[in-house]
């Protein structure tokens, strides 16, 4: 077992892998920005090292500043957590050659699983359903038109690097796809320097639904079962929960089956996720992989009674994993709460917090890195709190999250308190009948 990891991240996640760490007795360093040193990982990590201003890429980014303080600290393993460098296969490899486990998959996998169109080709070699689309890059708009053409409108275009939603276009009819071509293109270049570009069918109606994974040194990889993420704005999630109401049993044991096929066929280590898309007849089709933890992963730790961090850290020393694919009991909710303006388009809303009250009670689940007092910088993502809610039933789960959420206090600041409030009253929410395109029609009511 590891002696000493540093965290290469920030903010509540930084915090939820100290607090493994501690409890599996290993030594945690913290890195920060300038912004940052006020946070609540600096505080409680056993140490601390700023590595620069402000800006992501002098500091968060910057591969050379976060060696260097894992030199100087002396870490044995370095645990990358979420967004930042987490998907970074340079980073992995400049740990594996200076003999630092990098907790998370090997750079092979993640180049492979992170460019989508060499991740969709390895999908097909593992038999895993695709969307039907392109055979790899579109190398001009005359070929994306005559492919999707052939596959029939309307059709998605993406970029290749994508994520969060940068450089995708729906296209509804041919006389769009030049001009939603170059659009894409242009926002693909300047969001990740790679203007690669694909063409999927577009799938009508799509669930948002992902399967949870975990892999070990030795060739066995299990799935924890599957998690809703279909309530998202922009294509950045809002909510998500475990069970989907949308699953049947039959169905889930399909996709478990094709998420294990994803991880086998790249001898996958660590945890991971397989995101699907699944239409309105329920039938699914790979979306893309991401191999390291996610934003939503206490859904799956609520309903499962697991640690999944320090499953991530177990399997990366080496160990065996003991368990086996998992039906979820249970179910969970996970609201995202983000410093941002619901009767403002979602704008940013950084700033200092006057008062902060987490809920609590039976059940109830706040993860966070902030206090009052706290000032959220605007240098990063907006959200500072994650609330997630269990039960035995999935009305029990709301009936629980709507008195959790009246009782979160956050002044100072706006948040999307008022929206996930509004979200529980939902008659479709309620009822399970919603699809990615729920926040398309979604409006909010007067200010509280």
């Amino acid at each position: 077992m590891f002696n000493k990891i540093l965290i290469a991240n920030r903010g509540e996640i930084a915090l939820r892998i100290i607090r493994t760490c501690k409890e599996m007795d290993i030594l945690t360093v913290a890195v920060y920005s300038t912004a940052d040193k006020d946070s609540l990982h600096v505080r409680f990590a056993d140490e601390a090292v700023c590595i620069g201003p402000p800006a992501s890429a002098d500091s968060y980014l910057s591969i050379p500043k976060i060696m260097a303080a894992v030199e100087i600290t002396n870490a044995d393993a370095v645990h990358p957590g979420y967004g930042f460098l987490a998907e970074n296969a340079d980073f992995a490899e400049v740990c594996q050659q200076y003999g630092i486990k990098f907790i998370g998959p090997t750079p092979e996998m993640i180049r492979k699983m992170g460019d989508k169109v060499t991740a969709k080709e390895t999908m097909i070699k593992a038999g895993v359903p695709v969307v039907p689309g392109s055979d790899g890059l579109v190398k001009d708009v005359k070929e994306g038109q005559k492919i999707s053409k052939e596959i029939g409108y309307p059709v998605m275009i993406k970029a290749t690097a994508g994520g969060g939603g940068k450089g995708m276009r729906i296209v509804k009819s041919e006389d769009k796809f030049e001009e939603m071509w170059d659009s894409a293109r242009k926002e693909a270049k300047s969001s990740f320097g790679n203007d690669g570009i694909y063409v999927e069918k577009f799938v009508e109606e799509p669930r948002h639904i992902e399967i949870q994974i975990i892999g070990d040194q030795h060739g066995k990889v299990i799935h924890l079962s599957e998690r809703d993420c279909s309530i998202q704005r922009r294509h950045q999630k809002l909510v998500e929960e475990s069970p989907s109401p949308f699953m049947t049993d039959e169905l889930r044991e399909e996709m478990g089956k094709a998420a294990i096929r994803a991880g086998e066929c790249i001898n996958y280590e660590g945890v991971g996720t397989v995101e699907f898309l699944v239409d309105k007849y329920r039938k699914f089709y790979f979306m893309e992989m991401n191999t390291r933890i996610q934003v939503e992963h206490p859904v799956t730790e609520e309903v499962i009674d697991h640690d999944l961090i320090k499953e991530q850290i177990k399997v990366a020393a080496g160990e065996k994993l003991t368990g086996e694919n998992y039906i979820p009991q249970l179910h969970a909710i996970e609201c995202r709460i983000n410093a941002e303006d619901p009767y403002n388009g979602f704008r940013p809303s950084p700033g200092k917090i006057e008062s902060f009250h987490s809920s609590k009670g039976h059940g109830v689940r706040v993860d966070t890195h902030v206090y009052a007092g706290y000032t959220v910088p605007p240098y990063y993502d907006s959200m500072i709190a994650k609330l997630i809610c269990k039960a035995q039933t999935r009305q029990e789960c709301i009936t629980k999250m709507r008195r959790a959420l009246n009782e979160f206090i956050i002044e100072g600041i706006k948040t999307t308190i008022p929206f996930h409030k509004q979200l529980m009253e939902d008659k479709n929410f309620i009822e399970g009948n919603f699809d990615t395109s729920f926040m398309d029609t979604f409006r909010l009511n007067e200010r509280d």
